[in-house]
């Protein structure tokens, strides 16, 4: 059910002249809307949940003292009424605005007052405008004009590059005007700030990025739109079809894209100051042009767009190439458990006749036991002395087949990670946890950066396999000790005990962890943030 207040919109134009100067003017001005129905629905809507009604529809003792003192019960109504309206959503009511019988209802039941009487309120102009002005003095509210309106135009400006959607930013303006008790004007002229916050927002972030970006970079990243790869593709265009591969060919392909962009001398901090968001967007924005789209865009705008999109394509590609390795390195452990597997099943038929050999063997000898016979009579009889030791020989032999471990045959990928890999460790930005700085050591000597004679085996686990099979090697064969080292890489990489300094996928674990003082701050975590607290919930209580 629905009631509609007295606020008849066609009653007399002197109605409008008691509404803020903002809504008089909207429909004068051109409208940017930026809110679709449901956004806009949350911001201005009058409430009809009981939570909200609640919470700012809740008359206090001096609220109603100062409504009492209306003369007649539909003035008292429509005072009321106004004040709820002014906390919460925070704005004037406009004339003709339907009232929710929730509210009405809500609002009689704590004045004593019949939800009709609404329907005579504010037949006379005077009376809203006298009840608007009471409400600012005693309550402190004020318009949308003046030094406050350019206080509040200010402070949106700032906001406007933090906010993460057009809904969020008005959002932000509606809580800061009901904050400090600034009647919020109307949705066109929200919208028409909010939107031109935005925009300016949005420069000026342009001109930051451009501003750190070197003359020599700038004529790069315009050459990116008009030199061509294999006279068919743009630089711009080429570098961003890429996507994770699966063999050597396929790193060698992420790296040229790689090396492209590294060689525009774009360093990563000049984005460290810009919302994550806003780079998101800038970089979604390069990636729906071609060439041709952006040489036709400002040229601030089209720069930041090209430097925002080199820096995060080139963190996006090495994130690929760190996975194509951990793909190469897969497939490299998975050849070498098959050629195992396919040596035993190789062996099958004569791992059975030894087995029935073996175990005739031992009938033989069991039965020459229980008869009191003699045993070397027995041995010479069946299979014979000779015979024997070609079923040791051959059992020998076949135990050494079980038993062998799948790193035996890892050598045998080694010219396929030699193809991409000291390439790959001279591209990527990679650093350590103190724990695997000799990993990292033994990384450069891979890729030609360190120079050394020796290939230490002690940036290895001491508990791995690896060493077993290293200790066999011939003093000048290092294919082993290079391809133990790209495995260790790998599963350094998906513990993160190494990472890429900027990486969306491989970045330091750290940049995951809460600060304490925001952790503290969650209510939800019911965990004690002291140590010594924690240990002494856990520990057996003393007999």
């Amino acid at each position: 059910m629905w009631r509609v207040c007295s606020f008849d919109s066609v009653r007399s134009a002197s109605v409008f002249r008691t509404q803020p100067l903002s809504l008089i003017q909207e429909d004068t001005l051109p409208r940017r809307q930026i809110l679709n129905a449901r956004q806009r629905a949350v911001l201005f809507d009058l409430p009809t949940d009981q939570e909200t009604l609640l919470r700012h529809y809740t008359l206090a003792d001096d609220d109603i003292e100062h409504i009492q003192s209306r003369r007649r019960a539909h003035n008292r109504f429509g005072f009321a009424l106004q004040l709820s309206a002014f906390r919460y959503p925070g704005r004037l009511l406009v004339p003709g605005e339907v009232i929710p019988s929730e509210i009405t209802d809500f609002l009689a039941a704590q004045l004593g007052l019949n939800p009709d009487d609404l329907t005579e309120y504010a037949h006379r102009a005077e009376t809203r405008r006298e009840h608007l002005a009471d409400l600012r003095e005693i309550y402190g509210y004020k318009m949308f004009t003046g030094r406050g309106a350019r206080d509040l135009t200010d402070w949106l400006a700032g906001e406007a590059e933090t906010a993460q959607s057009n809904a969020d930013l008005a959002q932000r303006f509606v809580e800061r005007c009901r904050q400090h008790m600034i009647i919020v004007p109307g949705i066109t002229t929200v919208e028409r700030l909010c939107a031109d916050a935005l925009v300016a927002a949005e420069r000026r972030i342009e001109t930051r990025i451009v501003e750190r970006v070197s003359d020599d970079a700038k004529r790069k990243l315009d050459g990116l739109l008009s030199e061509l790869i294999d006279d068919r593709i743009t630089r711009f265009v080429w570098p961003r079809q890429f996507e994770v591969g699966s063999n050597s060919a396929d790193a060698c392909r992420l790296l040229d894209r790689l090396e492209l962009l590294q060689g525009l001398n774009l360093q990563p901090d000049i984005l460290d100051d810009i919302p994550p968001h806003r780079v998101t967007r800038l970089r979604r924005q390069g990636e729906r042009y071609f060439a041709d789209g952006l040489r036709d865009i400002s040229s601030d705008r089209r720069l930041a767009i090209l430097a925002v999109c080199a820096i995060e394509w080139a963190a996006a590609i090495a994130d690929a190439i760190v996975e194509t390795h951990d793909r190469i390195v897969g497939k490299t452990w998975r050849e070498a458990k098959k050629i195992c597997d396919a040596r035993v099943d190789a062996q099958k038929v004569t791992i059975e006749q030894t087995l029935r050999s073996l175990t005739e063997l031992g009938s033989v000898l069991l039965a020459a036991r229980a008869d009191g016979s003699d045993l070397n009579g027995a041995i010479a009889d069946h299979p014979g002395w000779a015979g024997l030791e070609t079923l040791i020989a051959q059992s020998s032999k076949l135990t050494s087949a079980l038993s062998a471990d799948p790193l035996s045959h890892v050598k045998q990928g080694y010219l396929r990670l030699r193809r991409y890999a000291p390439r790959m460790l001279r591209a990527l930005d990679v650093e350590a946890a103190p724990v695997s700085t000799p990993l990292l050591k033994a990384a450069q000597i891979l890729s030609g950066e360190a120079v050394s004679g020796m290939r230490p085996i002690g940036v290895l686990r001491k508990t791995s396999k690896w060493h077993r099979h290293l200790r066999t090697e011939t003093e000048h064969d290092h294919r082993l000790w290079e391809v133990a080292v790209l495995f260790h890489l790998r599963d350094a990489f998906r513990s993160g005990d190494i990472w890429l300094a900027h990486s969306k996928r491989y970045a330091d674990l750290k940049q995951a962890l809460v600060p304490v003082e925001a952790a503290k701050s969650v209510p939800r975590l019911a965990v004690p943030f002291d140590p010594d607290t924690w240990i002494r919930k856990r520990e057996w209580p003393m007999a």
